[in-house]
């Protein structure tokens, strides 16, 4: 299908959510699969479709998130990404060099799409089949100022692989290393008991 035919499939939206896969259920909607293969994620607020939808569609040309046909409302429509989400992904297989850089070439395009929040949550990255990178639930990318990857930190310290994946960042990106060393270990200090 088109993206003229989905725009259009989503404004006349008439299909029977029981004849669809449900994938999984958040803090801000719930996804089924649709099929024909691409998902509908219905959100629990207007306003928040919205401004993912609005993400989505400002980043379209990024290799790094679905690609979206329409919303309408409350849902909209996008790719399907197939994949297992970060944190599952490092529990099973762990973290190594090749996938730490892709987390700091995925960062480095934040920065290239303006984003003013460099962060995002282990959860919100699955790993493709492939072995690319993919964000789903974009949020507040270009509303919350956030300058370092403090919700990614927090994940992979969690994963007991944090110190790791900073001698990657100090190894490819010396300068983010010293943008963010900092930053990181001030927020892993004040969480220590809470994450502990």
């Amino acid at each position: 299908m088109n993206r003229l035919i989905y725009e259009r499939y989503v404004k006349d939206f008439q299909i029977n959510l029981l004849d669809c896969k449900l994938l999984g259920r958040g803090h801000n909607g719930i996804v089924y699969m649709l099929p024909e293969g691409k998902i509908i994620k219905i959100c629990f607020e207007p306003e928040s479709c919205e401004k993912e939808y609005a993400i989505l569609k400002r980043v379209a040309r990024s290799k790094y998130f679905p690609r979206v046909y329409g919303m309408n409302g409350n849902y909209m429509i996008r790719d399907y990404v197939e994949g297992i989400i970060l944190k599952d992904y490092i529990k099973e297989y762990g973290l190594d060099r090749n996938l730490s850089i892709k987390l700091i070439e995925l960062l480095k395009e934040f920065k290239r799409l303006r984003f003013s929040k460099i962060d995002l949550r282990c959860k919100d990255i699955i790993i493709q089949p492939n072995g690319n990178l993919m964000v789903i639930d974009p949020k507040k990318f270009y509303s919350k100022k956030r300058n370092f990857p403090r919700h990614l930190s927090k994940g992979l310290y969690k994963l007991g692989v944090l110190d790791y994946f900073m001698s990657v960042v100090k190894d490819v990106s010396p300068q983010l290393y010293k943008q963010w060393y900092l930053e990181i270990d001030n927020y892993i200090q004040e969480k220590k008991e809470e994450l502990d």
